[in-house]
This record gives structure tokens, C-alpha cells and sequence, in this order.
């Protein structure tokens, strides 16, 4: 067997609008189509996909509540991190620097999944 590339991370939700709001507002990414029967939204992300997948039971704890990097997330690069910062903020998210010290952040979106966003250039 020989992996030959990534397709996508998929992220449970409880709440597809907020997901929504969130993956296709905040971060700016945007929808594919799908024609799946259980609720859920797709994103593009370059040439993979984030794949959210809805349970209304669905209950999200931070393992390390201190260190919001050291739990499971996703992690999307982008080209001005400070910028990215900025506006994270503006839209009323709660955000942390990397403790590592590397040009990374990390928020969450409304059900607590972790999102890194790393500066790429």
C-alpha cells in the first residue's frame, strides 16, 4: 500500500449553522456541493477539504485546556498571521499564540474543535 495524497479531515458539529457561519465567514473557505443524505457541509481547502459532519449530541472538551495546541485540531496556513489574529478577534473569537514560539495561533470554532493557523509564506 502507498498513500498517495490527503483528501480531507472531517469535524463533528452540533450545530451546522454556526459550523457554517464559522468555516464560511470567519475563515473565508469555500463550500463545495455534496449530495450526501445526513447533514453536514464540505470546504475547500487548497487540494483537500474540511468535511463537517453534524451530531446534535456532539460535546467537545479540551483535553489540555492550558495549551490550546496540545489537543486534537486542524491546522491551515496562512499568508499574515497578524492579520489573521485581527481578525479572529474582531469577529469575537477568543484566540492563543503558540507557546512553541513558531508564527502560529490557535481559536476554535462554535462546537471547540481547535484551529491552528500558521504564517506560510
Amino acid at each position: 500500500m502507498q498513500i498517495t495524497h490527503y483528501l480531507h479531515a472531517a469535524i463533528l458539529v452540533s450545530d451546522l449553522e454556526k459550523a457554517e457561519h464559522f468555516y464560511g465567514n470567519v475563515l473565508g473557505l469555500p463550500k463545495v456541493d455534496r449530495q450526501l443524505k445526513y447533514p453536514g457541509a464540505w470546504y475547500q481547502v487548497s487540494n483537500t477539504q474540511i468535511h463537517l459532519i453534524v451530531d446534535s449530541t456532539f460535546s467537545n472538551g479540551l483535553h489540555n485546556a492550558e495549551k490550546w495546541g496540545r489537543n486534537h485540531h486542524v491546522a491551515l496556513a496562512v499568508d499574515d498571521l497578524q492579520a489573521a489574529k485581527e481578525h479572529l478577534k474582531a469577529c469575537g473569537l477568543d484566540v492563543q499564540t503558540s507557546a512553541s514560539g513558531r508564527a502560529a495561533l490557535f481559536t476554535h470554532d462554535p462546537d471547540g474543535n481547535v484551529i491552528e493557523l500558521t504564517e506560510a509564506k
